[in-house]
């Protein structure tokens, strides 16, 4: 059964979001966004549904920790709030929110939404899983004017599928590098990457996102 997370500082609405959505998912609720981001961390939740307005912290802050932090990045979360819509909609999207539900809430529309995107992100998740974890490569390839370099990083997180890194040499578009994993005694073969996506292009900073091409060697997943 998947597992929902719901924040929101109103016990009538988590009580009601309890008994309408219990014959379908485990439910675990919070009326504390501290409390609600501890518990994202420690059970992993299917999905989240967080009010927008609370004390202390809004719902904004919540969906923005929760996108920031790589354990709980790939976890829907899904905005109920008793502001209309057109007010806060667009920017609750920007922040990675999956879905806005206005009170009081359409519980079919909820629930359909809830089982389209919860049965597809938990397949994307256990493929994708993430992880903030620096490793040690060794990259070889050819930059933009064709020149070999050879480049040891750190990465910054890691999934089973590929990796982000940061990599002072300008690369063309779907380059492709040869990924070694940095270790003492020797540098261990690991498989072909293609360059995903670049932060901070040309810049001390530049950040670098690669896929395998295939399925890695001796990767730490």
């Amino acid at each position: 059964m998947a597992r929902l997370l719901i924040i929101d500082d109103d016990e009538a609405i988590r009580r009601m979001l309890r008994f309408r959505l219990k014959d379908a998912y485990e439910i675990i609720d919070t009326a504390s966004p501290e409390e609600g981001l501890i518990l994202a961390l420690q059970r992993k939740p299917d999905a989240i549904l967080v009010d927008l307005m609370m004390p202390a912290h809004t719902g904004f802050e919540v969906c923005q920790t929760l996108a920031g932090l790589s354990f709980t990045q790939l976890i829907p979360v899904f905005v109920i709030s008793g502001a209309p819509k057109a007010i806060y909609k667009d920017f609750c999207d920007a922040l990675g929110a999956r879905g806005y539900f206005e009170k009081p809430i359409d519980f079919d529309s909820l629930q359909a939404r809830l089982a389209a995107v919860v049965s597809k992100d938990r397949e994307n998740r256990r493929r994708e899983a993430r992880v903030r974890l620096r490793v040690g490569l060794k990259l070889r390839g050819r930059d933009t004017k064709e020149n070999p370099f050879e480049f040891l990083t750190f990465t910054e997180n890691v999934s089973r599928r590929g990796f982000a890194c940061g990599l002072n040499v300008p690369l063309g578009r779907n380059a492709v590098v040869e990924v070694f994993l940095w270790m003492p005694e020797a540098h261990r073969f690991t498989g072909e990457a293609r360059l995903a996506w670049v932060k901070s292009p040309g810049t001390p900073e530049q950040m670098c996102g690669f896929e395998f091409l295939g399925e890695p060697r001796e990767w730490i997943f």
